[in-house]
């Protein structure tokens, strides 16, 4: 399962990657505005640090107006994917966008019959929401057990990217139902390096070391 982190922090992001397992980037409109930075801005500094799919989001408006915002966006870099809502506009954004041979990633996906119609149109990627999800108490690992069985039933090419994930448990559920991806906060990755048997064997070591 290929990690990507889930920020606008050109900071965060700047860390994460000297870590050398970052394989791409989401960012969202809120994440962007949480920075109060210029969007156009951040993407171009995030692709400098990131050799990978960065996912920038055009604002939900009509669908003349998102393709010319996504065209914009998509010629900033090679690897520029485009976040478009789940919506019936989003949906024929997506398949305006692959039809021009532009990426997209359809995001705010809550069930098995809204990934159909993403895979169905040819969306590169699509973002289950995770934490969402368990907020209503239903099963994000569930749905996105169902949707790799969807896309290996049918044989899509779109690579599902598990989103909105809150916590170490979360990157487990996402890479045991077989995600193709986990889209990860920094906050969360920091906290995947810990645990308190690593803690205290390492001390363990180190008072070895010093006899």
């Amino acid at each position: 399962m290929k990690i990507f982190i889930d920020t606008a922090n050109v900071e965060e992001i700047r860390e994460a990657a000297s870590w050398g397992i970052i394989k791409g980037v989401t960012t969202n409109p809120s994440l962007i505005a949480k920075e109060g930075r210029n969007l156009k801005e951040v993407i171009g500094e995030i692709t400098s640090l990131v050799d990978g799919p960065i996912s920038a989001e055009v604002n939900e408006a009509d669908i003349d107006t998102m393709i010319s915002e996504a065209k914009e966006l998509s010629k900033m870099n090679k690897n520029i994917v485009i976040k478009v809502p789940m919506t019936k506009d989003g949906i024929k954004v997506t398949k305006i966008l692959h039809d021009l041979k532009i990426r997209t990633n359809v995001t705010l996906v809550f069930s098995v019959p809204q990934a159909l119609l993403a895979f169905e149109a040819g969306a590169s990627f699509v973002s289950p929401f995770m934490g969402r999800l368990d907020d209503m108490n239903a099963s994000g690992a569930e749905l996105i057990e169902k949707l790799v069985a969807v896309k290996q039933m049918y044989g899509y090419d779109t690579e599902i990217i598990a989103a909105s994930i809150r916590n170490g448990k979360h990157i487990e559920e996402a890479a045991l139902a077989g995600s193709d991806i986990a889209t990860i906060p920094f906050a969360v990755l920091k906290k995947s390096f810990d645990h308190p048997l690593t803690t205290n064997g390492l001390k363990i070591f180190k008072d070895a070391a010093k006899k």
